[in-house]
């Protein structure tokens, strides 16, 4: 029996920017989608020159973990962006208790 390994990989650190449509093609999402994850202020463009903006990489996953808590949940738009506050905020109170010294894990 053969096995195959696909290993996909993504390099998007660095000095490069994402136009829209270049972030939209990435994420697998539509660019009015993603115009509206900006406007509605669920992912940040690092840059905007001439009014079109320009995204880090770190909004592609914001884009793809929106889409996917849509899918995976047969969420709204809205709905969908909720979670995604209230992830941010579960990950920002995380990061407080770890530089706090307080662990948030049940340890074994």
């Amino acid at each position: 029996m053969k096995t195959a390994i696909v290993v996909h990989c993504e390099w998007l650190g660095g000095e490069r920017w994402l136009t829209l449509e270049e972030l939209a093609q990435a994420a697998g999402a539509s660019p009015s989608f993603v115009r509206t994850l900006w406007e509605e202020g669920l992912i940040e463009a690092g840059q905007v020159e001439a009014g079109a903006p320009r995204f880090e990489g770190v909004a592609l996953e914001r884009v793809r973990r929106m889409r996917r808590l849509m899918r995976d949940f047969e969420a709204s738009f809205t709905a969908a962006a909720m979670m995604m506050e209230l992830i941010d905020e579960i990950e920002r109170l995380r990061r407080l208790l770890e530089r706090a010294g307080i662990p948030w894990r049940d340890e074994p």
